[in-house]
């Protein structure tokens, strides 16, 4: 076989990441606390930055046509690929050849935050990156996956992702299952506890007895029925105590710790006002410094002169011009993110959970011709104020279920169906999840008991028997 040396030429496009590209892309994911820190210090480190009360891009005395300055586009792009960039995320912008302070990042972070952190240090590939992020963005405050993994492997092939497995998230799942907080991407309660169980030392007293009673007699628990445990598991008394702290000791709801350390420093990005003239939305102007150019040094720059004084201005004079450019740019994404979230839950904010649409990170991304990718991290840490209080963009994504009259409800609106229901059921005889099932299919919602069961236990409701023996 004879091997013959050929040149190919070939034509294709490729993102180039710049610096300032990266600086675009890391400010979009910033929450409001940490774009504060950013620009604080930017602002302690470069004499051409100074704040105003109104936002300007440049200020009045600053020179024109200067021809060191690289040309600013009008919008930044941020359809890129987040693993190039997001190992500089949440980090200084200085160039200080020091990597990132994984600790500073892990600490304080919401649920989402900190998987992302860990899912940046975890060798994947592009496509199983993909794939990740979408398992990342369906998990609730608990850390529970919410949506079902066919729906998320649809969502995915829709965005190009062809020839996509069961098997395939499946297998990303499982490894997703190892991140910390242990018991997080658990679809239900029993599997949450089977993560905790499989976690701990095969040393540990009575490990096998605890994981068979979960697998098998979690149920029995529920009813306390410790007639039948002991029987079915061949314990004493004694062991069977023990076998349930060991139970006990494990944490039902894996993120709650995350997502409740931000509570107390949510700052709204978002404000949305009704008038006569119907929902408007906009920035909160009192979440984020204005900045502008510092006018008194930027006339000292003179164009000619390449001494080391000036070059040092010029430096500082374009580094404050693309970083007020990234903030305008980011402000824009938001927005827009922001009015079509709004006009598709409008619904929402008149009439409340019930009346929540369903709606999907590639719905939003179809509308303002975004990636996917990049309206995950716009909605990330990114809060809004609404007459109903103040939530997180995420809160207003959910998986649809399709009714018998064809129309399709969202997650969201069944949860708060499901808590109605049983806010208003009757003290001395609680509704079952077949009950539940029955009384959502005359609604309209048709759903498995295995659904209800898990949407109950994702809102921390404790099943009927055990509601019972509470009153």
């Amino acid at each position: 076989m004879v091997m013959k040396a050929s040149l190919q030429l070939r034509i294709g496009t490729q993102l180039t990441m710049t610096p300032q590209l990266q600086q675009a892309i890391a400010l979009l994911q910033l929450s409001t606390l940490d774009l504060r820190q950013e620009i604080q210090q930017a602002l302690d480190a470069n004499p051409m930055l100074d704040q105003e009360d109104e936002f300007s891009e440049q200020a009045a005395s600053e020179p024109e046509d200067t021809e060191w300055a690289d040309s600013i586009p009008t919008e930044l792009s941020v359809d890129s690929d987040w693993s190039d960039t997001y190992q500089d995320l949440g980090g200084s912008s200085s160039s200080s050849g020091e990597g990132p302070d994984f600790e500073r990042q892990a600490a304080g972070q919401s649920l989402h935050g900190h998987l992302l952190w860990q899912l940046a240090m975890t060798d994947l590939s592009s496509r199983e990156q993909l794939v990740a992020e979408s398992l990342i963005d369906a998990l609730d405050a608990n850390g529970y996956l919410t949506q079902p993994l066919n729906d998320i492997r649809e969502g995915l092939r829709a965005q190009g992702l062809d020839g996509l497995s069961q098997r395939e998230v499946e297998t990303i799942l499982m490894r997703l299952q190892q991140f910390e907080p242990t018991g997080v991407f658990a679809r239900d309660l029993r599997e949450c506890l089977m993560l905790q169980l499989a976690a701990l030392p095969d040393d540990t007293p009575l490990l096998i007895p605890a994981r068979r009673l979960v697998r098998q007699f979690l149920e029995a628990l529920g009813k306390n029925d410790q007639r039948l445990l002991k029987r079915r598991l061949s314990l004493d008394e004694a062991q069977l105590d023990e076998v349930i702290q060991l139970i006990r000791s494990l944490d039902p709801r894996p993120g709650s710790a995350y997502s409740a350390t931000d509570d107390s420093y949510v700052i709204p990005d978002l404000v949305v006002r009704h008038d006569n003239e119907g929902w408007h939305l906009e920035l909160n102007q009192e979440a984020l410094p204005k900045l502008r150019i510092q006018p008194d040094y930027a006339g000292l720059i003179k164009r000619a002169d390449k001494s080391q004084d000036n070059q040092f201005l010029k430096d500082h004079l374009q580094e404050a011009r693309w970083l007020i450019k990234s903030l305008s740019s980011r402000n824009d994404t938001l927005l827009r993110v922001g009015r079509e979230i709004i006009t598709r839950q409008i619904g929402f904010l008149e009439h409340g959970e019930e009346a929540m649409k369903p709606l999907i990170l590639a719905d939003i991304a179809e509308a303002v011709e975004m990636h996917e990718s990049t309206i995950s991290r716009v909605t990330t840490q990114k809060f809004i104020h609404t007459p109903r209080g103040i939530f997180e963009l995420k809160y207003f994504f959910s998986s649809q279920i399709s009714g018998q009259d064809g129309d399709s409800h969202s997650s969201t609106a069944i949860r708060a169906r499901l808590k109605k229901l049983i806010q208003e059921e009757s003290p001395g005889k609680p509704l079952s999840d077949s009950r539940l099932v029955t009384l959502l299919g005359d609604a309209g919602i048709h759903v498995a008991r295995r659904t209800v069961a898990k949407y109950r236990e994702g809102m921390g409701i404790p099943s009927s028997s055990e509601r019972r023996r509470l009153r």
